[in-house]
């Protein structure tokens, strides 16, 4: 009796051993971009999926520094510092809260982190990253870990402004920089959807006033007027990447397979483009779509602060 206790004891452990080895842990970017020293964050998302027979069951944090971490380090292998943030949650007297999360077999489980709000990357240089999962949450340095695959990472030194104090992108396929010019209301709107249509998003965004898409909507424009310039940057940030993501104003970002500007009017200061667009629906209809787009004019730069869609059917 007693040895088979133990038997049952050790097949036990070492079915859950297995089990753990039979979770994989993955990263990838989110909405991969050109990074640069100081600018906009790097999303990635992360995957934990469940290849064991049996569920897999694991604490995640709502503060996520005691569920997870990033390492950046250089091409000679000299680990950059954790982000100041990221010391502080972790060494302060707080209650941790988590929910506890239960993977059936072949399920998997999906969230999106910002790399900077666990490393200080001040640096431009090529890296290379990976993240840890804390199943159990983080307790010591010891704590045991899940690891995910490398990725590489590339960034690049800070841009500065144009003289209008926009950021200034880079063309992803020439690496030029892209300069908003004075363009007139209907070629601007031209230029956003060609761009849209070629899934050439640093192009898409050029004339694109974020700020004003987020005022927009009530709730978004109240958290803009209670953050500091610091958080606000950040919102913009995150707004880019779920515009990007088509997880909000789904309509600006679908993909016209073709489009016609039907009427432009502005006076000094404000414009208004009627484009009217179709879109593929499977494989035998087209819908079609009248877009108004609302622009405004500062230091001579015409950009996009508004839309409204009417339907008018399939075809």
């Amino acid at each position: 009796m007693k040895q088979r206790i133990i038997f049952i004891v050790a097949f036990l452990m070492m079915a859950s051993f297995n089990m753990f080895a039979d979770v994989t842990f993955s990263i990838r970017y989110f909405d991969k971009q050109i990074y640069y020293t100081a600018g906009s964050p790097i999303y990635v998302q992360v995957t934990i999926n469940n290849d064991s027979p049996v569920p897999f069951r694991f604490k995640l944090a709502d503060e996520r520094a005691f569920s997870l971490d990033f390492e950046v380090r250089t091409q000679s292998n000299v680990a950059l510092a954790s982000a100041e943030t990221l010391m502080r949650r972790r060494n302060q007297n707080q209650q941790v809260f988590f929910r506890e999360i239960s993977l059936e077999s072949g399920e998997s489980f999906s969230f999106v982190e910002d790399i900077r709000d666990y490393v200080t990357l001040s640096q431009s240089g090529s890296f290379v990253v990976w993240a840890s999962l804390y199943p159990e949450l983080y307790r010591t340095a010891n704590t045991r870990t899940l690891e995910s695959n490398r990725l590489s990472l590339s960034i690049r030194p800070g841009i500065l402004p144009d003289a209008n104090g926009v950021p200034q992108e880079l063309d992803s396929a020439t690496n030029a920089l892209l300069v908003r010019e004075k363009l007139p209301p209907d070629q601007v709107v031209e230029y956003f959807l060609t761009a849209r249509q070629r899934s050439q998003w640093e192009k898409f965004f050029l004339y694109l006033d974020l700020e004003a898409m987020i005022a927009r909507d009530s709730v978004r424009q109240r958290e803009w007027r209670a953050e500091s310039e610091e958080g606000r940057q950040r919102l913009l940030a995150r707004y880019r990447a779920d515009l990007q993501s088509a997880v909000i104003d789904q309509d600006i970002a679908l993909i016209p397979i073709e489009f016609q500007i039907e009427r432009t009017s502005y006076t000094a200061d404000e414009g208004t483009v009627i484009v009217q667009e179709k879109f593929r629906i499977g494989n035998n209809f087209t819908e079609r779509k009248r877009y108004t787009y609302y622009l405004q004019r500062k230091a001579d730069i015409w950009t996009i602060v508004d839309y409204t869609v009417l339907n008018l059917g399939t075809e």
